[in-house]
């Protein structure tokens, strides 16, 4: 891929890891310029791991009751992270959140995919959430990590409309599917180096981004 090395990525995750076998299977048939070096839990014999596994992936299991304190977990956490020089950090539903120390320690390298359209429904529930509030579209959005929660500059989200009488579970599962579109992505843009945070702004392709790109689902609202 012109000459650009491969990626190194860490992947943080906390439950079933389809966003990272998303990565694993672009990563293999060589759809994103990446080396997925070591996966990270804060919950032990998950799926998500068993995916790393069968990928022969290294993986590594920190639980948070095992830390005095939230400090010296991520001080824990993020040594084991040092020693794979990553490039690149992907929070893939990892349910912790991290305090200023991490997230300044890896200032710029870190992305997450949140389930809504932000900076609406920051936080957790959000299927539920934008079902309750009666709204007509919702999504996902892959952002840069910053102190503040799910608050980070967004560099691309995923919309489509919901349907009427939709369940929750049943908008759960389209938000996923836009979530693996935009996540690679995301992530294709960082290993080819065309994306990059600079301040708080988002660059790509040398341009400023005055607002994320959107990507628009094929599911139109039932009547």
């Amino acid at each position: 891929m012109n000459n650009i090395p491969r990626l190194n990525v860490i992947v943080l995750i906390s439950g079933e890891g389809t966003n990272l076998q998303t990565l694993i299977d672009a990563e293999k048939a060589g759809k994103i310029n990446t080396r997925i070096k070591a996966v990270f839990s804060d919950r032990p014999k998950i799926p998500g791991i068993k995916r790393a596994n069968r990928a022969n992936i290294p993986t590594h299991c920190l639980t948070r009751s095992n830390f005095p304190n939230r400090a010296k977990y991520e001080l824990e956490l993020a040594s084991h992270i040092d020693s794979y020089e990553p490039g690149l950090i992907v929070l893939a539903g990892f349910m912790k959140v991290l305090g200023a120390g991490f997230v300044s320690h890896f200032q710029g390298q870190i992305i997450n995919i949140h389930p809504s359209l932000l900076p609406r429904y920051r936080g957790l529930d959000t299927h539920r959430r934008v079902l309750e509030a009666g709204e007509e579209k919702h999504g996902a959005t892959v952002h840069f990590v910053t102190e503040e929660l799910d608050g980070g500059p967004r560099i691309i989200q995923y919309r489509i409309p919901i349907k009427a009488k939709e369940s929750e579970a049943e908008l759960a599962q389209r938000i996923h599917e836009g979530e693996y579109i935009i996540l690679l992505q995301a992530v294709a843009w960082l290993a080819s180096q065309r994306l990059a945070l600079e301040g708080s702004d988002v660059i790509l392709d040398n341009q400023k981004l005055e607002s994320p790109i959107l990507i628009e689902g094929k599911h139109e609202r039932s009547p």
